[in-house]
């Protein structure tokens, strides 16, 4: 069986400060997320740094609420049982 599984990412930049917003939708669960990076002032700019940094940080932020979300629910289930 296959399943659709939406993941958005919104990023808001400017020269030095990148902000990831990522919210992910899973069969009507919705997991919301923010990653920020900032650019050292002597490092030349690389916009691509700060956007894969600010994703890599609001994915991981995700991986953590889907990870307690998946315990919780099999914890409830264990109680029911």
């Amino acid at each position: 069986m296959e399943k659709d599984i939406t993941l958005n990412i919104h990023l808001d930049e400017d020269s030095d400060h990148t902000l990831a917003h990522a919210e992910l939708f899973i069969r009507g669960d919705h997991f919301e997320s923010v990653g920020k990076a900032k650019r050292n002032p002597v490092d030349p700019p690389m916009p691509v740094i700060g956007e894969e940094l600010a994703i890599a940080r609001a994915l991981q932020e995700l991986t953590g609420q889907v990870m307690e979300a998946a315990q919780q629910k099999v914890s409830d289930f264990l109680v029911k049982s």
